[in-house]
């Protein structure tokens, strides 16, 4: 069996995915906010630039906001009450767990401490593990949102191998993000399994994923077991 005595897991689009669309939380936002809409779903996403500010969460979405109204020419719309709209619309306790995600946290549980690590605050996350029925299924949470610094950074990995009392070379850490789980494992020296949404971006597994080298790339959490089983 690998030998892990610590397994850490990712929580959005690793454990769990949000049930209401991108779409639904677009319309919503300019329907809150009583103006006209412009734009689609896939503009604001593209706009928003690098991991969010979950210090001034409506301020970041504010800056995608006025980054789409400049490109249908909309400028002096006001973004920040579009911001607003957008948090107002997203209900986070509308999750569920993503194939396999609950076989492969009892799998984990079996074999190793667990921990969560995720970059989102606590005032977010946690209504969704409520939502999920495992706010205490892990022997440590680290919500990095609320940290000074979030992943890819070492600080939240290293916080949660403290609490688990853990060394980094026999811990696992699994999520969906090349960019953030992936490399800020190996940053904090863990191995990591890559689990991306989408099977197929797994099933080819091209030149991103090979230069981020996870040890392991699982098409789906049902898999995941095999890690612990020895194998690839």
């Amino acid at each position: 069996m690998a030998p892990f005595d610590a397994i850490l897991f990712d929580l959005d689009n690793t454990l769990c995915t949000n049930d209401q669309s991108g779409e639904t939380i677009y319309t919503g936002a300019f329907d809150a906010a009583g103006i006209d809409r412009f734009g689609e779903p896939s503009d604001l996403w593209t706009a928003l630039d690098g991991p969010p500010d979950h210090d001034d969460h409506e301020a970041y979405l504010a800056d995608g906001f006025e980054r789409v109204a400049a490109k249908h020419d909309r400028e002096g719309v006001d973004v920040r009450a579009l911001a607003r709209g957008f948090v107002q619309t997203v209900d986070y306790s509308a999750v569920s767990f993503r194939p396999g995600a609950e076989g492969a946290l009892a799998a984990a549980r079996d074999h190793a401490r667990v921990g969560l690590v995720t970059n989102g605050p606590e005032r977010r996350q946690s209504v969704k593990l409520d939502a999920l029925g495992i706010a205490d299924a892990f022997d440590a949470v680290v919500f990095a949102g609320d940290m000074p610094r979030r992943k890819p950074h070492p600080d939240p990995f290293d916080r949660a191998l403290d609490a688990l009392d853990a060394e980094a070379d026999a811990s696992l850490h699994v999520g969906d993000s090349l960019e953030f789980d992936v490399d800020g494992a190996h940053r904090a020296g863990l191995d990591a399994a890559w689990c991306p949404v989408e099977a197929e971006v797994a099933d080819a597994a091209g030149p991103d994923a090979e230069s981020y080298a996870p040890a392991y790339v699982l098409r789906s959490l049902s898999e995941f077991s095999a890690i612990l089983d020895g194998g690839p």
